[in-house]
């Protein structure tokens, strides 16, 4: 094995990018794969429709491959679209030659619809894929074509499985519950005689296309790096839940998965953690000067994670335990944490409905010297009145700061605004919240509105 991982995907090209080697090479690279491709075919695809098919001779395929696997090397490889049964037997014979553990997903119909593999070639894959198969991956219905049976439950998908491996050659056997019904989706393993279930929730408004390419890619990439068949079905299963649940909303028809999502959840997070840290030094390195306009309730600002990533308030990072006086300063009682302030939370969720770009905010002690030093700077300023804040919104637990802060941003005709306030009401303390789009930002607002006080 080289310094990093290689997988070859052998498969077509989706122009639409959702599926085929376009997400099987996002795939790679979002698992820490270096990806090689043999393109078996092309179409002229979208998320509506396959309009056009062109298969490349069996010549060209073999000779991809051949390429590099002569030169820089295959660890493991996965196959998609066969689509006849001369490409089929010249990439069995070819895969045979090299010996890497090969991850076949039978494709045989396109999310549109589309048939992907003719019908002759259904023999051909039985005969030549399957037996050199260290894994297959079929839906329930490629399933149900290879194996004759009916499969509408767990226990059809496991004798389906079994009849694959002990009956068709392959060394092991998925069959995937996307499309079995239930509020979770479960694949089977058969693999070394036993079987191995891996599930999920279902998601109901995810992204589909492409789920099987990037799913078999991902265990392809997984056996590359050295993992043993379950640990790669196991990371599998997770990427592709998160590839599904954060797809990529383009088009008009089957929206594709992400398989970026597996890295730009934990690097988004990390950019959110530089910027609290960052605003955090900023207010203490300006502490004398916040210190007065610290609220009763305590100080805080948080960020949240971009969109899609972000979704409720565990998306939120602020500081936990907030921001209190200290001698004549202040200081951040905890470290930066997802979830640690509710309140300005919600305020920053219901401002990301009208603008993603805003994603943070920050709490201060009610004045109308800052409220008129922010508009001498030029900020947007506006309001809510918590005393006409309607039974049923004051009734529902957490849904007070959410109505205010869509009151205030009506009010300015749908834009957000630097500044929203309120005036209090029996029991709650008059307070400023400021919006921008870091964390920095806004603390930077704060200390911009203090210096303009401080004149």
């Amino acid at each position: 094995m080289g310094e990093i991982p290689r997988a070859l995907t052998i498969a077509g090209s989706d122009s639409g990018g959702g599926a085929g080697i376009e997400a099987d090479l996002k795939t790679f690279t979002a698992l820490g794969v270096y990806g090689m491709v043999a393109i078996t075919s092309i179409t002229a695809q979208n998320t509506l429709e396959v309009r056009l098919t062109y298969d490349l001779p069996p010549e060209v395929v073999v000779a991809q491959i051949e390429a590099v696997a002569d030169d820089i090397g295959v660890d493991a490889a996965k196959t998609g679209m066969l689509s006849n049964s001369g490409i089929i037997e010249a990439v069995a014979k070819t895969v045979k030659k090299y010996e890497f553990p090969l991850v076949v997903d039978p494709v045989m119909i396109a999310k549109s619809g589309a048939p992907l593999l003719r019908p002759e070639a259904m023999d051909a894959l039985i005969k030549y894929m399957i037996p050199i198969a260290y894994v297959i991956t079929p839906n329930r219905f490629e399933a149900e074509r290879l194996t004759g049976m009916t499969i509408k439950s767990v226990e059809d998908a496991k004798r389906a499985a079994k009849y694959i491996v002990e009956e068709l050659g392959a060394e092991a056997a998925i069959v995937k519950g996307g499309h079995i019904g239930g509020d979770y989706s479960t694949d089977i393993l058969y693999y070394k005689g036993t079987y191995k279930e891996f599930t999920a929730p279902r998601i109901r408004d995810g992204c589909y296309h492409g789920t099987g390419c990037a799913f078999s890619a991902a265990i392809a990439a997984e056996l590359a790096k050295g993992k043993d068949l379950i640990e790669a079905v196991k990371v599998a299963k997770e990427f592709i839940t998160k590839a599904i649940s954060y797809g990529v909303k383009v088009g008009h028809g089957h929206c594709p998965v992400n398989p970026a999502a597996w890295v730009d959840i934990p690097a988004s997070k990390w950019r959110v953690y530089e910027n609290l840290v960052r605003a955090i030094k900023i207010i203490e390195e300006h502490g004398k000067l916040v210190n007065p306009y610290i609220p009763e309730v305590q100080m805080n600002v948080v960020e949240a994670l971009p969109k899609p990533y972000c979704n409720d308030v565990n998306d939120v990072m602020g500081v936990l335990g907030r921001i209190v006086r200290y001698s004549d300063k202040v200081k951040a009682v905890g470290p930066p944490s997802f979830g640690a302030s509710r309140h300005l939370a919600r305020a920053v969720l219901k401002a990301m409905e009208y603008n993603p770009e805003i994603r943070a905010a920050l709490n201060i002690k009610f004045s109308e010297e800052i409220i008129e030093a922010a508009k001498r700077l030029g900020m947007k300023v506006s309001y809510y009145d918590r005393r006409e804040e309607p039974p049923e919104v004051k009734a529902r637990e957490g849904a007070t700061i959410p109505w205010g802060i869509d009151v205030a941003i009506k009010r300015l005709g749908g834009e957000v605004p630097d500044i929203v306030y309120h005036r209090g009401d029996v029991g709650k303390e008059p307070m400023i919240n400021i919006f921008g789009k870091t964390s920095i930002d806004v603390v930077n607002k704060l200390i911009k509105i203090l210096k303009e006080l401080s004149k």
